[in-house]
This record gives structure tokens, C-alpha cells and sequence, in this order.
């Protein structure tokens, strides 16, 4: 089987990184195109990143900045969907028949 950019293999590593590897699948790509960008960290910080490079199966610090900056994007993406809804009036009452209506539609759906 060919090698994917970027992919270690799954047997190399220990069973709680599998499911981190597994989840950063869709994840990878080829590092062309890719800038650079120089951080500076005091010695506290750097260790931090370093131990949790080697605890979370992060290849390279640069993967687990990364990784943060993809969780940051999508928890912000989050929050703004979550703000939109609380401006938005209500479209129906919440109560018992409300989710009875979900779920007949669900299963007409699955169908």
C-alpha cells in the first residue's frame, strides 16, 4: 500500500495515538504551498508543546500548532452559528410534539 504525504503508520504507534492518527486522516495533505511562521515561546511554553508533541502522537510541534488553529477556526465557527441562533425568533415550541414531528420526519426520511 502506498504511502499517504504525510502518514506514519499505525502500527508504529502506541493504541491512544491510533485514534488521534485516525481522526487527523482527512487532515493531511501535501506541506507545498505552506508558509513559514517564526514563533517566540519562553522556555515554559516550549516545554509544554514539546510534551504534549510526544504524549498526543503530534508528529512535530508544527502539527500540533496546526491541529489548535484548526480547533480555534472551528470552535469560532461554532460560536457564530450558536450567536445567529439566539438572534433568530423562534420558529416553533420546543415541547414534547415538536420532537415527535422530528422524528416521524426522520423516519419518513429513512425510508
Amino acid at each position: 500500500m502506498p504511502a499517504l504525504p504525510g502518514a506514519r503508520s499505525l502500527l508504529s504507534l502506541h493504541m491512544p495515538c491510533r485514534r488521534f492518527v485516525l481522526a487527523k486522516f482527512c487532515h493531511l495533505r501535501d506541506d507545498a504551498g505552506m508558509g513559514t511562521m517564526n514563533i517566540s515561546l519562553p522556555e515554559s511554553l516550549r516545554d509544554f508543546v514539546d510534551t504534549q508533541v510526544s504524549a498526543r502522537g503530534y508528529g512535530t510541534s508544527s502539527e500540533y500548532v496546526r491541529d489548535l488553529i484548526r480547533r480555534d477556526q472551528e470552535r469560532q465557527r461554532l460560536r457564530g452559528l450558536l450567536i445567529e441562533g439566539a438572534a433568530t425568533a423562534p420558529r416553533a415550541r420546543a415541547d414534547k410534539a415538536y420532537f415527535e414531528d422530528l422524528r416521524k420526519q426522520l423516519r419518513r426520511r429513512a425510508k
